[in-house]
C-alpha cells in the first residue's frame, strides 16, 4: 500500500489518503471516542461546577443585591478548575489520537491488519510521552510567542508616542518571529512519530527529530504545508452545504399591513435552522476527524521516508512484512 522506498509527494499523500480509507475504524473511530470522551468530561465536569455554585449564581443574578467578593470567588474558582481541566483532556485527548495514528500507520507500511482494540494497547502507553513532547514543544515556541507579545507592546507605545523608531522594532521583531516560530515547528515536527514508533522519551524524541530534520528541513516544511492546504481546502468544501441550508433572514417591513415582527420571523425560520444547525454541526465533526487524523499521517509518512533515506530502514521495514500476514 506505501512503498517500502524514498517517498515522493505523490506517495505521502497517497499513502495518507489510502491509509485512512483502509484503515477508517481504527484511525476514525479512536479518534470519536477521543471526542466523545472529551465531551462527557468536560460536560460532566461543568455540570458538577454549575451545581455546586448554584446557590451563588442565584446571589449574582439577582438585581436587588449587589454580589460581594465572597459570591463571586467560589463560582471563578469552580469554572475556572473548569476551564482548566478541559484544556488538560484536550492536550491528552489530542497527544491519543496522534499516538493512534503513528501506530496505525506503522501496521499500515508492514500491511499488518488493525484493529481498534489493537492500536489502543499500542498508542495508550504512548500517549504520555506524546502528551510531553506537545508540552515540551509548547515551551519552547513560547519563545517567539513572547517576541509577539514583545511586538505587540512595542507597537501600542508607538501609537501612543508617535514614535518611528518604535514602528522600526515592531517590524523588526515580526520579522524574526514569525519565522523563527516556523523553524521551531517544523523542526521537532518528528518527534510525536519518534515517541511512538521507538519509544523514545520526550527530550530524545525532540532530539531525534532534529537530528532526521537536518538537510531535509524545506521538504519538510513544503509537504507539510502542502497537508495544511489540503485541509483548509476540504474544510472549506465541507462547509460549503451549510451555505446553501440556512435561511434568508425574512425582511421586516413596518409599511406593510400586516408587519412581521422579529419574533414571528424567528418562529418561521426554526425548522430550517435546525436542519441547518444538525448539517453544520456533522459537517464540523467531519472536517475536525480529518484534521485531526491526516496532518499526523503526513509528519509520520515524512518521518518514515528521512529513516528510509537516511538509515536504510526500507530494509527492516520489507522484512517486517515479510513476516506478517498482509490486509
Amino acid at each position: 500500500m506505501i512503498p517500502l522506498a524514498p517517498l515522493g509527494v505523490d506517495h505521502v499523500f497517497g499513502g495518507a489518503f489510502t491509509t485512512m480509507r483502509r484503515y477508517a475504524k481504527p484511525l476514525f473511530g479512536l479518534a470519536a471516542l477521543a471526542q466523545l470522551a472529551l465531551v462527557v468530561l468536560i460536560g460532566g465536569a461543568a455540570v458538577l461546577a454549575y451545581f455546586s455554585v448554584s446557590d451563588r449564581l442565584d446571589v449574582l443574578y439577582d438585581s436587588d443585591r449587589r454580589p460581594r467578593w465572597s459570591d463571586v470567588q467560589p463560582v471563578l474558582v469552580a469554572f475556572g478548575g473548569v476551564w482548566a481541566f478541559a484544556m488538560i483532556a484536550v492536550l491528552v485527548a489530542s497527544a491519543f489520537v496522534q499516538a493512534s495514528c503513528v501506530a496505525t500507520l506503522h501496521d499500515a507500511v508492514l500491511g499488518r491488519r488493525a484493529g481498534i482494540g489493537q492500536v489502543w494497547r499500542r498508542s495508550w502507553p504512548r500517549t504520555l510521552s506524546v502528551l510531553g513532547v506537545n508540552l515540551l514543544m509548547g515551551l519552547i515556541l513560547l519563545i517567539p510567542m513572547l517576541l509577539f507579545a514583545a511586538m505587540a507592546v512595542s507597537l501600542f507605545a508607538a501609537l501612543l508616542a508617535g514614535s518611528d523608531s518604535l514602528f522600526g522594532i515592531f517590524f523588526l521583531l515580526l520579522l524574526l518571529a514569525m519565522p523563527l516560530t516556523v523553524w521551531l515547528w517544523v523542526l521537532f515536527s518528528f518527534a510525536p512519530a519518534a515517541a511512538v514508533l521507538e519509544a523514545a522519551r520526550p527530550v530524545e524524541a525532540l532530539r531525534r527529530s532534529m537530528r532526521l530534520i537536518r538537510g531535509a528541513w524545506w521538504r519538510t516544511f513544503g509537504i507539510t504545508l502542502l497537508g495544511g492546504l489540503t485541509v483548509l481546502i476540504v474544510s472549506l468544501v465541507l462547509r460549503i452545504p451549510t451555505v446553501f441550508t440556512t435561511p434568508s433572514p425574512q425582511p421586516y417591513d413596518p409599511s406593510s399591513p400586516q408587519p412581521t415582527s422579529m419574533s414571528d420571523a424567528f418562529a418561521q425560520s426554526l425548522p430550517h435552522l435546525g436542519l441547518s444547525f444538525t448539517l453544520s454541526t456533522v459537517l464540523s465533526v467531519v472536517a475536525q476527524a480529518f484534521t485531526m487524523v491526516f496532518m499526523p499521517l503526513i509528519t509520520t509518512l515524512l518521518y518514515i521516508d528521512r529513516r528510509i533515506r537516511r538509515e536504510g530502514l526500507a530494509d527492516v521495514l520489507l522484512r517486517a512484512a515479510e513476516a506478517n500476514p498482509r490486509v
